[in-house]
């Protein structure tokens, strides 16, 4: 038998399969402080909370996947607008919000900041549907936008957001600090996932039954 006779080929090596596509997707949420939607921009505004339990902030259930999940959201700061404090010059106000996403056993991943002066309506991000104010807007509005991304670890299945302090500058006085728990001091909107979904996983195959026996 010849030498190339003898020679046996490797086995084809099989591809590896292509890796599933990231997704993104808005994020589903239970918000305990809804604020409500927002005229024009039609996005839903929610209270950010102080507290010291991620029981007790925005629970952000993260669906199936594969590797670490990042979660993106828009940071803005609360603010109650009085068309009468602008009128007499004594609107300005500057707030520093600082907000922590933990884990459900309260691990804390990162912490968030948001600081933004308002003078005018004009530092307003948009009014909410739903109050007793000229136009049907409340008066309680979001201002100043800080963008937040947060990398959650793969074996996470949820993540809370859960506000820690609130400290508020005026003209007129020393700066108001807010930790009490349970006080709106932040608003978040525009809350979105990215990940990568894990596999599917598929049922496996009923045995077969032995075939009937012909009755005789």
């Amino acid at each position: 038998m010849g030498l190339a006779a003898q020679t046996r080929r490797a086995p084809a090596r099989r591809a590896a399969p292509a890796p599933v596509p990231l997704k993104t997707e808005p994020a589903v949420f239970d918000c305990p402080s809804l604020l409500g939607e927002g005229v024009k921009t039609k996005r839903m505004f929610c209270d950010v909370l102080t507290g010291r339990d991620s029981s007790d902030g925005i629970i952000i259930e993260l669906p199936p996947h594969t590797g670490a999940v990042t979660l993106t959201f828009d940071l803005h700061n609360r603010h109650t607008y009085s068309e009468e404090q602008i009128k007499a010059n004594r609107g300005y106000r500057r707030y520093t919000a600082t907000i922590g996403a933990l884990t459900a056993n309260n691990n804390l991943l990162t912490r968030a900041v948001i600081q933004n002066e308002f003078r005018t309506a004009a530092d307003l991000v948009d009014r909410v549907a739903g109050g007793a104010a000229p136009g049907g807007v409340k008066a309680v509005a979001p201002t100043g936008l800080e963008p937040i991304v947060i990398t959650i670890p793969a074996e996470e299945e949820s993540v809370s957001i859960l506000g820690e302090k609130l400290s508020v500058d005026r003209l007129d006085g020393p700066p108001d600090n807010f930790t009490t728990p349970g006080r709106p001091i932040a608003v978040i909107s525009n809350v979105m996932l990215e990940y990568r979904p894990a596999p599917v996983r598929r049922p496996a195959a009923a045995p077969r039954r032995p075939a009937a026996t012909p009755a005789r």
